[in-house]
């Protein structure tokens, strides 16, 4: 196993336990102390508990190297799982959105919403504390390995942690102000659905724009063009094309060189090109040069 994938593995089973731990503990304070949004805030602990293993799988198989059916790596299998816990944290979103709604709209038909009790409330800050310290965690190793999952799933972490501050303020209101504003606890269940939602959707466009083999960002690809040129005997640079595969770049490109250069000297320019390139963007990007000799009179667009 590779120091990256240890230390996903690492970060994100300490992700689990915490998750295992916080999902009974929430779902029986907030039956104890009849609170729908706490237990709502429990089954959202639930699904970061899957995500934690789907990012496990996943990021294990993005870790293998190349093989035959598979000659660019592995890499969009973290990619795919990005976008399946942004899925997940859709599914819960609109599950929180209609358990709220309903409650709510039994509130309107004359039903009785219990008040929670301080159990439940203490549960709430609990998970706050909690989750918001796995999510910066999380995040930090997210970004020190470029792991867009783990990214995603450290912001699935916060999440949770913002289901518990909706949690905290819907159960604080009602236990403060009583049983005519128990409403307060189902409304905090259809905010934090929102958020989540929109948390989830954020991370999902990048993945799924991915998966369809987008370009690199218009900046990126300035910084290939002006890599290339900036090496010795590098006319011209064409036929860009670029995407990513997991946290690998693929670039394609023809560079222009002199027509008078023996095949030695324009592969070692094609070779220099790539170092640069890779020196720029990471030893694991994946590069493929075509070498143009130069034609009089003739620019390329």
């Amino acid at each position: 196993m590779d120091s990256r994938e240890f230390r996903i593995r690492r970060i994100t089973l300490w992700g689990g336990v915490v998750n295992l731990i916080l999902t009974g503990g929430k779902i029986a304070a907030g039956v104890v102390g009849l609170s729908a949004a706490m237990v709502a805030d429990g089954i959202h602990s639930l699904s970061d508990l899957l995500s934690d293993i789907i990012v496990l799988i996943f990021t294990h198989i993005s870790s293998k190297e190349k093989d035959r059916s598979h000659s660019f790596g592995h890499g969009k299998f973290e990619t795919m799982a990005t976008l399946i816990v942004s899925v997940i944290l859709m599914v819960v979103g609109g599950r929180l959105m209609a358990s709220g709604v309903e409650s709510i709209l039994g509130v309107i038909n004359g039903k009785a919403i219990p008040e929670p009790g301080i159990v439940a409330l203490i549960a709430a800050a609990v998970s706050i504390l909690l989750k918001e310290l796995l999510y910066h965690m999380t995040a930090r190793v997210g970004k020190e390995v470029n792991s867009p999952v783990l990214i995603a799933n450290a912001w699935h972490h916060r999440s949770d942690a913002l289901s518990s501050i909706g949690s905290l303020v819907g159960i604080g209101g009602a236990i403060i102000l009583g049983n005519n504003w128990t409403i307060l606890d189902p409304i905090a269940s259809c905010c934090i659905s929102i958020a989540i939602i929109i948390i989830a959707v954020k991370m999902a466009l990048p993945s799924l724009s991915e998966l369809l083999e987008s370009s690199l960002p218009e900046d990126v690809e300035n910084k290939i063009v002006e890599t290339a040129l900036q090496i010795d005997g590098v006319i011209d640079i064409h036929e860009l094309k670029t995407r990513r595969n997991g946290i690998s770049y693929i670039i394609d490109a023809h560079i222009t060189v002199a027509s008078t250069l023996s095949i030695v000297q324009a592969h070692d320019i094609a070779n220099n090109v790539e170092d640069a390139l890779r020196t720029k963007f990471g030893s694991e990007t994946q590069i493929n040069i075509h070498m143009e000799p130069e034609t009089v009179g003739h620019k390329h667009p």
